[in-house]
């Protein structure tokens, strides 16, 4: 039982996250060359296990506090189910474990892990008790694997890299997810400030305010990266701005289970459960790949 409350601490199902480390090797045409896919792979495996190291850090930080909360009660750290020792030493041993892993993947990928590291623990020690800064820290983890993700490559593609306006995208996307998942919280908890400093300086009017802005933001910048002059020499194509609209239904589905299903808490659970998202990204990836295939 002791290996099952481990791995339910470390949380597989938010490892969704990690899946933007594959969009160096789409983005580049190179899905095809296993040498790349195994590396891709490798990635993602080292930021799986690094997440995982780092949720079960913070439910030790947080463990008396998640005895309050309807939700977070039931994680094993917080109600005892396991202990904060073994949990520590577990996590300490996987992050140890992948800092050579990381190395032997390349220098730039080393770093990238190193400050995913660092930027997570910052978090959860300081960043979350700062309001708008707690999201922002949140959205540049997101950043580190979308880069990470190229980095990976590096060793085999040395001038591979990911377009701006592709990481601008990433960037509001994560801001967007987490600011629904702030609304989530504000609206859920009775005291949600008792659980978290930040959340007392949130509003359900401003935190509306900024899930339009990011959600917007997040379209906008997809579709200037899509029809970028940069981008249509490099693909060859403006075929992509066909992708749009898979882009625009998912925001739009996502808003609707916000605000009509109440489901914001958890975007990796959204991901996983609803349906139509499901869809909408499967739906997505395969027109991305078949554009880029056939240019």
């Amino acid at each position: 039982m002791l290996f099952w409350y481990i791995v339910r601490s470390m949380r597989p199902w938010q490892w969704t996250k990690n899946f933007v480390l594959f969009a160096g090797i789409v983005f580049a045409r190179r899905f095809y060359e296993l040498v790349l896919v195994k590396r891709s792979v490798y990635g993602f495996v080292v930021f799986c296990l690094l997440s995982g190291a780092i949720y079960i850090l913070n439910d030790i930080v947080d463990r008396s506090r998640d005895r309050e909360h309807p939700d977070k009660m039931a994680r094993p750290i917080s109600n005892g189910l396991l202990g904060t020792t073994p949990a520590l030493i577990v996590a300490i041993v996987i992050i140890l474990g992948m800092i050579p892993v990381s190395w032997v993947l390349g220098r730039e990928f080393f770093y990238l892990a190193g400050a995913f590291i660092l930027l997570n623990l910052l978090y959860s020690i300081l960043l979350r008790q700062i309001v708008i800064l707690d999201v922002f820290a949140i959205s540049f983890s997101f950043l580190i694997r979308a880069v990470a993700g190229v980095a990976v490559l590096h060793p085999v593609v040395p001038r591979l890299e990911l377009s701006p306006w592709l990481l601008i995208c990433t960037l509001f996307l994560s801001l967007f997810l987490a600011f629904c998942k702030r609304r989530h919280e504000i609206c859920a908890l009775e005291s949600a400030g008792e659980h978290r400093n930040s959340l007392r300086e949130y509003s359900p009017l401003l935190l509306d305010q900024l899930v339009g802005l990011t959600a917007a933001t997040t379209l906008i910048s997809y579709s200037i990266y899509t029809i970028w002059p940069n981008t249509v020499a490099k693909f060859g194509t403006t075929d992509l701005v066909f992708t749009i609209p898979f882009v625009g239904f998912g925001l739009m589905r996502y808003l609707f289970l916000v605000y009509n299903r109440n489901k914001g808490g958890d975007p990796s659970g959204v991901l996983l459960v609803d349906r139509a998202i499901l869809i909408d990204v499967f739906l997505w990836f395969v027109l991305v790949v078949f554009i880029l295939s056939n240019v």
